[in-house]
């Protein structure tokens, strides 16, 4: 029991009692008190951290490149360089020798290739098989700078296109659809996008519409 100070009236046992219970209740109040903001800090800074999350994420979607979109089908446009070509379309198993560089149609692989970007050149017969497809072949020269390479792929659908390296390319960059090709210079040719618009999903194809994947992967699928 505490002593009282000195002078002080002494208290009974009864108010002693009292006193325990009302020091002990302030006590517990004031730890209370401090509980609460302790849990107050730590939510807020919970939102805080989710928000701050929450932010980056967003700023990442909204940040990343997103593939570039083209209409499905052409609409007949000329564009400068483009030529055109009169292969058959077939199948046949072994290999094709094809009279362009690179192909553009003719006979080819009864399975396709699946589309998308590939770090190590393709078969030719499985890539001329998607053409048939409606899909686009870009091909590059395996010497291409990154820079460039990342300009090309940033014009890039995310669909129905193959991107590989050609050993041998008349050009640094060949665009082929089903019996048409166009050679550039550069990633910055604004007849790639053009290119794209009037091919990528052609109508024209053997084979509108096929799928271009369900079909084999290539040595160097990205």
């Amino acid at each position: 029991m505490p002593t009282p100070p000195a002078g002080s009236p002494r208290l009974s046992a009864k108010q002693q009692r009292a006193a325990d219970r009302e020091a002990k209740l302030a006590e517990f109040r004031r730890q209370e008190a401090r509980r609460k903001r302790n849990r107050r800090i730590a939510i807020g800074s919970g939102i805080v951290a989710i928000v701050a999350v929450v932010g980056l994420l967003v700023a990442a979607f909204v940040l990343a490149p997103k593939p570039a979109t083209y209409s499905a089908g052409g609409s007949g446009a000329e564009i400068d360089g483009v030529e055109t070509f009169d292969n058959a379309s077939a199948h046949v198993q072994g290999a094709v020798d094809y009279p362009q560089t690179p192909p553009t149609g003719g006979e080819h692989n009864p399975v396709w290739l699946n589309c998308g970007v590939y770090t190590e050149p393709v078969p030719n017969e499985n890539a001329v098989h998607s053409l048939e497809h409606g899909a686009v072949w870009v091909t590059y020269d395996p010497s291409l700078a990154d820079a460039e390479l990342e300009a090309l792929r940033a014009k890039l659908p995310s669909t129905y296109v193959i991107l590989s390296p050609f050993d041998g390319l008349p050009s640094p960059i060949v665009l082929s659809g089903w019996n048409t090709q166009l050679q550039v210079d550069d990633a910055d040719d604004a007849r790639i996008a053009e290119f794209l618009e009037e091919y990528w999903k052609s109508d024209l194809v053997p084979e509108p519409g096929a799928l271009c994947t369900g079909g084999v992967d290539a040595p160097g699928r990205a």
